[in-house]
């Protein structure tokens, strides 16, 4: 289906495959919209807002229409069928079962001088949570952002989401907002939403850290606001990377590659590394047996045309190598059973690994625990996935008496010289001497 090959022997291809990574991060088109954007929301507030909503999303709204009404929000379960419902509790319970074992617990001990030291933990008082809308409505990004700040104990949890053409917001998203218990809902989408959340309107107070996934534009724009407000990760456009051998089943890897194809927003990468030539022609054969029975067949092509990269490699140590330059958000490790272990060990910057031929990158996306909000563009070499840490504030504890300070004193001294600080040393000395 198009797309490129590459043999990762071949000279020059390892820095290739990290170029064509990071070629989103120095669009300067991107990051001038962005800033303009920003620029108007910070001085205009709810009338910029509600100007690139009308741009953008085609709805046209009042300031007072923002908001959607928490009896609509408490409603939208009955609008769903009861199998549509179950799912969503499904899902809340397995994320919930999978966070909760990640919760922080405050601690206490006694350092070498005797002092008490130790931690608390705090949830963010104000979280803003980004569910894009754009192509399809994202329903499972609900449960993935709200319920770890659920865990978190974060005490106001306000969504923005992009409307619809007709100013309505989708009965699902709305229905597992109210199983999330989040009453707080703003029809807002884009680069306008994570600027009205960061600087605050007259209609939308401002948030204390965002979260969640979105398009190159929101992604641009955590980057801009990182400072003005928190951010959590930069989780960009979809993005899977499938490590086969020999024996891996071609057909299984055709529908997970074009699955994630399926966001159809035109930026996500797809790529193939395996030890097998022929089962990468394999796969490409698949792929266009399967896609022309899907519903977003043309979305689909589109991005794979663009972004589909098969590397052939000649062992899985190479395979890893490769994994770790591209970071991707989404890993699948199909190959020989027990050779996963290994794999696990050396590939350290994937968001999520997905082991063996049955478990495709679906069940991370809907229902196996973890959140599906994870690090593109490489980010995974230092970001990781959307957890319950992500919305908290660590603080540290630290309590001397006059004991502990005068076995400490020594240290102090000395670091004070060094530094030239005599202030900091006599503020210990002082009390050492009372």
């Amino acid at each position: 289906m198009a797309g490129k090959f590459l043999n990762y022997d071949a000279p020059g291809v390892p820095a290739r495959l990290i170029k064509e990574r990071e070629k989103a991060l120095s669009d300067t088109s991107v990051a001038s919209t962005v800033r303009e954007i920003l620029d108007a929301v910070s001085k205009l507030g709810d009338k910029a807002v509600l100007r690139y909503t009308e741009k953008f999303d085609r709805a046209q709204l009042k300031a007072s229409e923002l908001r959607v009404d928490p009896a609509e929000i408490k409603a939208a379960p009955k609008t769903l069928t009861p199998a549509r419902r179950k799912a969503i509790r499904e899902s809340i319970a397995g994320v919930s079962d999978f966070h909760r074992r990640t919760l922080p617990k405050a601690w206490r001990a006694k350092n070498r001088h005797g002092a008490t030291v130790g931690e608390e933990f705090y949830p963010i008082e104000r979280a803003g949570l980004y569910i894009p809308g754009g192509q399809v409505p994202l329903v499972s990004t609900v449960i993935m952002s709200a319920i770890p700040a659920k865990l978190a104990g974060v005490p106001n949890m306000v969504v923005c989401t992009p409307p619809q053409a007709d100013g309505s917001v989708n009965p699902g998203l709305l229905a597992a907002l109210h199983y999330c218990g989040v009453k707080e809902v703003y029809k807002v989408g884009g680069v306008q939403a994570m600027a009205a959340m960061a600087f605050g309107t007259k209609t939308i107070p401002r948030v204390d850290k965002v979260y969640g996934p979105g398009n190159a534009y929101v992604m641009e724009a955590k980057r801009q606001l990182f400072g003005q407000v928190g951010v959590d990760l930069l989780p960009g456009p979809s993005e899977i990377l499938v490590v086969a051998d020999a024996s891996a089943n071609p057909a299984f890897i055709a529908s997970d590659l074009l699955a994630q194809a399926e966001h159809g927003t035109g930026k996500e990468k797809v790529y193939l590394v395996s030890t097998s030539e022929k089962v990468i022609n394999a796969v490409e054969t698949e792929m266009k047996k399967q896609v022309v029975s899907l519903s977003h067949a043309e979305k689909i092509k589109a991005v794979l045309k663009k972004h589909y990269t098969a590397v052939k490699v000649s062992s899985l140590e190479q395979a890893a190598e490769a994994a770790n330059l591209i970071a991707p958000e989404h890993l699948e490790l199909q190959v020989e059973k027990g050779k996963e272990r290994k794999l696990i060990r050396s590939i350290t910057t994937a968001g999520a690994m997905l082991l063996g031929g049955y478990t495709p990158t679906v069940l991370g996306d809907f229902v196996a625990g973890p959140s599906h909000t994870l690090p593109t563009d490489r980010t995974g070499r230092f970001f990781s996935g959307l957890q319950v840490w992500d919305f908290m504030r660590r603080t540290s504890i630290v309590c001397y008496d006059q004991r502990s300070g005068a076995k400490a004193w020594p240290t102090v001294e000395a670091f004070g010289e060094m530094e030239q600080l005599d202030a900091h040393s006599r503020s210990l000395k002082i009390r050492l001497e009372s």
